[in-house]
């Protein structure tokens, strides 16, 4: 029995999985009908996961500038906070990345899946005692669809022309056709809140197993359980502590004296460090996060191709996995896709390290002097490591790179996003579609390589919209080359989400959709003396 089948047992156990539903999920990941019978009778049989407890999680992420506005949320640290007390109209499955049931229990496209109806779940309420009407669902979505909420799910919503109810259902009617609609609405900034969060944004009252008690911008948030959650199969502890921790070193102590349950962000150098450790489990899922390196392409120098082109051929993919990431992870190609994502653009020719043809774009360019690069440990795992590494593979170039280590503290307020040369990581998305739409599309609010290309644009509203999949399919590779020949990423490697908990910790899901769980970890998981 792998995770997910484990992941699938015990929501029945907890009362969350009909029997249908579990057959289905369990023969698609690979189970026969006798095996997965067997499993269910088994798992509905069995005792209910521990309840009770207090959970503590210490996580690299956090901020002074952190908001509670879902519409701001950043870092690691509040996406995880944010799962604890919000629900999105849709998730995610685990293993598949496919879109499942929350606030949203069914939906319906046109034919042409440029209108769809999401029918909402009755009898849902708020942390407040409020009970979830579908008048709170569109004013939510017309929030982060307006420019004066900053929203990261701006660019994800650009599409949608119409948001209105219908009786008890949300209408979405599209500029056109969008296959993946669902798996949009799972966009952890898509939190449904009272009225859309529109009376008091940062009010943190929503729908989720938890009620936030405490918040100290990138301190620590404290949760109590809330007794009107309308999910069975969530919310094993009583109370969780998420702790900001972005010291590597205050983690791994911190878990290993059993100070804190779970930790995030472990570098893989300390990995078999931690192994030691009796009490300690490692937690490594594969997924679809990467590790980047961006150049805006609106700014001097990097607004030449032939320099980015250079920078690009300067990078050693190989080395950077094994020496930053120790292994738990592959090379990237310079787009921010994997064969994770449904449609992946297969034979694209993988970019590999060359000096030569490196210091020949970087001559054609014109550049002379050093080039400046930001980097931080928040940024990713081993990513001041990995700065000083890259500085070296370029010296064989001929390019010279100057290395600034930022204060962790504001590096995702002050320098990502904003100054033209820095390190920086995605989580990755659940469609190729919102990767696109999040990151590269030209009025995108998080596009933080300034990339802005009409012909890309154009094509990722074209591919959005066809129902063919090959042509689709043929649409992203086209649109992967853009990014990778012309972009401003240099994308050397998708990392596995490596975390690690004590053994205490029991339930824990590899989500494929993306770190800590998909940021469920604490929602999740079960503590056991």
């Amino acid at each position: 029995m792998n995770d997910y089948t484990k992941y699938l047992a015990s929501r029945v156990t907890a009362g969350g999985l009909s029997r249908r539903e579990f057959l289905g999920r369990a023969m698609a990941a690979g189970l026969t009908l006798a095996v997965a019978d067997k499993l269910f009778t088994e798992s509905a049989e069995a005792a209910e996961p521990k309840r009770g407890g207090h959970l503590k999680l210490g996580l690299e992420g956090g901020a002074a500038t952190d908001s509670k506005d879902p519409a701001k949320f950043l870092s690691q640290f509040m996406f995880c906070v944010g799962r604890c007390w919000g629900d999105m109209l849709v998730e995610s499955d685990p293993l598949t990345g496919a879109a499942v049931p929350a606030l949203a229990e069914s939906w319906e496209p046109s034919k042409d899946a440029a209108t769809w109806t999401f029918k909402i779940r009755k009898g849902v309420k708020f942390h407040n005692g409020k009970e979830l009407t579908i008048d709170d669902v569109v004013a939510t979505l017309k929030r982060h669809t307006d420019k004066a909420s900053e929203s990261g799910a701006l660019g994800v919503l650009g599409s949608i022309k119409e948001i209105k109810a219908d009786g008890g259902n949300l209408v979405l009617t599209l500029s056109e056709g969008n296959a993946d609609m669902p798996l949009l609405l799972t966009d952890y900034h898509l939190v449904i809140q009272p009225n859309g969060g529109v009376d008091d944004p940062l009010a943190s009252i929503g729908t989720g197993p938890y009620k936030l008690t405490n918040f100290e911008a990138g301190v620590r948030a404290t949760f109590e359980k809330n007794k009107d959650d309308w999910r069975t199969d969530r919310g094993y502890v009583d109370s969780i502590e998420i702790i900001g921790m972005n010291d590597a070193t205050a983690r791994i102590a911190a878990l290993s004296s059993g100070q804190v349950h779970y930790i995030n962000r472990v570098d893989p150098k300390t990995v078999n460090l931690l192994k030691r450790a009796p009490n300690v489990e490692i937690l490594s899922t594969a997924g679809r996060g990467h590790y980047v390196f961006i150049m805006h392409c609106d700014k001097a120098p990097f607004d030449n191709n032939d320099l980015r082109l250079a920078l690009k051929y300067a990078m050693d993919r190989e080395t950077m996995v094994e020496k930053i990431l120790g292994g738990y992870g592959k090379v990237g190609n310079d787009f921010p896709i994997n064969s994770t994502y449904a449609l992946f653009p297969e034979g694209i020719e993988q970019r590999v390290y060359d000096p030569d043809k490196a210091a020949f774009h970087y001559k054609k360019s014109g550049h002379s002097g050093s080039v400046l690069l930001r980097t931080s440990e928040v940024a990713f795992p081993g990513g001041v490591d990995a700065a000083v590494l890259y500085q070296e593979s370029c010296k064989k170039a001929g390019i010279d790179i100057e290395v600034k280590r930022e204060p962790g503290d504001g590096y995702w307020t002050n320098v990502w996003n904003v100054q033209p040369f820095s390190t920086s990581y995605w989580g990755g998305r659940p469609t190729q579609d919102q990767m696109y739409s999040t990151a590269y599309l030209s009025t995108a609010d998080w596009n933080d390589t300034k990339f802005k290309r009409p012909d890309f644009d154009k094509l990722l509203l074209q591919a959005r919209s066809e129902l063919d999949e090959a042509k689709r399919k043929d649409m992203y590779r086209a649109m992967a080359m853009m990014v990778r020949d012309e972009g401003g990423v240099i994308l050397p490697m998708f990392n596995d989400f490596v975390n690690a908990s004590t053994k205490q910790v029991k339930g824990y899901v590899h989500d494929i959709g993306n770190d800590m769980s998909n940021g469920y970890v604490a929602t999740r998981v079960w503590l056991e003396a």
